[in-house]
């Protein structure tokens, strides 16, 4: 049975929160996007500001130290004054589709006007199943284009427009030990760093990218054993890691792991059959999430180990996520709008328990 004119009247509306709240996807080129995922399981809030979101951070130590004393000796007394601050701007982002009245007659729908009000109508002898594969179809890939370009934001360092969202590049450097980050100097402090074993970091000096060989126990397994004690290091008490990977990454840990490991009776067979395949591999049991994302971004060859506690988070503005927007026409565009704005930002009150791993 054809839909009533009531429910025709904010099939666009009703149909966008389908998209947004069940995340209907069915192309063959949509890939998983587990980093935004995670980001956006973590994410927080924030009440609206001047323009950005400012944390207090210090290095844990104000200068001050026992002093031993007898009798009436005079001791001194101080003042420790070590906080600073960090601070990161917000951003506001829209994505919005357009779909003509053309488009909607030849589907067998009219649009009734009322001031700046738009609602649409089934035509005679048109099942309304019509339009809702019409809307589906621009919808779907709507959503695929919010997701992907968000993703990309959360993955990049904000270096690709100044009124984007700046994301985990802007924290986790390759070669930390230069610029600043929230305006505070990754030089004068040295706390304020990610760790890292990348080619930009070997050149800076540190620790370069890790080749991969099963010999003497593996090269990468016996490089992330001893990092591990250093992403602990100023935990305070724990971390919550999330490890996120390329193809060729988690390849190389694959090979040195079944060159080194050992074979169990339920790890390499299952009843009669022998199966080959290794289960997902892991890290001080998290597991190493494979992150299609990196492969596109030519970084097949990266892991980033994310403590998802104190390391860089995503906070959306107080009811401004995905904020839904019904914009009237222009007086001279037969056009049907909707749009979606989300107002974000990446921060972060400590780096120096997350990492950027390289293999060369």
């Amino acid at each position: 049975m054809p839909f009533t004119t009531g429910e025709l009247a904010n099939i666009a509306n009703s149909t966008l929160d389908f998209y947004l709240d069940k995340g209907k996807v069915g192309k063959n080129n949509v890939q998983d996007k587990p980093m935004m995922a995670a980001f956006e399981e973590a994410a927080g809030t924030f009440p609206g500001g001047k323009g950005n979101l400012s944390l207090a951070v210090k290095s844990g130590q104000g200068g001050g130290a026992f002093q031993g004393y007898t009798h009436d000796d005079q001791v001194g007394y101080y003042n420790p004054a070590n906080t600073l601050r960090v601070n990161y701007p917000w951003k506001e982002h829209h994505i919005g589709l357009g779909i003509t009245h053309t488009e909607l007659k030849t589907d067998g729908i009219t649009v009734i006007e009322d001031g700046a009000d738009q609602t649409t109508r089934e035509k005679d002898g048109r099942e309304a199943f019509a339009l809702a594969n019409l809307f589906e179809e621009k919808l779907d890939e709507m959503e695929e284009d919010r997701r992907r370009s968000w993703d990309l934001l959360i993955h990049g360092d904000g270096t690709s427009s100044s009124k984007s969202l700046a994301g985990i590049g802007a924290f986790l450097l390759a070669a930390p030990a230069a610029g600043s980050t929230g305006g505070l100097s990754r030089v004068t402090y040295p706390w304020w760093r990610n760790r890292a074993a990348t080619a930009a970091n070997g050149t800076a000096g540190g620790q370069g990218a890790i080749t991969v060989n099963a010999a003497g126990g593996g090269a990468l397994i016996q490089f992330m054993q001893k990092e591990s004690r250093q992403l602990k290091r100023y935990a305070q008490g724990g971390v919550r890691h999330k490890l996120f990977a390329g193809s060729d990454f988690i390849d190389g840990y694959e090979r040195e792991l079944r060159a080194n490991g050992r074979y169990t009776e339920t790890g390499f067979s299952s009843g009669e059959a022998v199966d080959g395949k290794m289960a997902d591999v892991r890290w001080g049991g998290n597991v190493f999430t494979y992150d299609p994302t990196l492969d596109d971004l030519g970084l097949s060859k990266r892991c980033y180990v994310l403590d998802m506690r104190s390391g860089p988070r995503l906070y959306y503005m107080a009811g401004e996520k995905n904020k839904k927007a019904s914009p009237p026409r222009p007086y001279d565009r037969y056009v049907l709008y909707r749009g979606l704005t989300s107002t974000a930002v990446m921060a972060a009150r400590q780096l120096n328990t997350s990492a950027i791993w390289d293999i060369a």
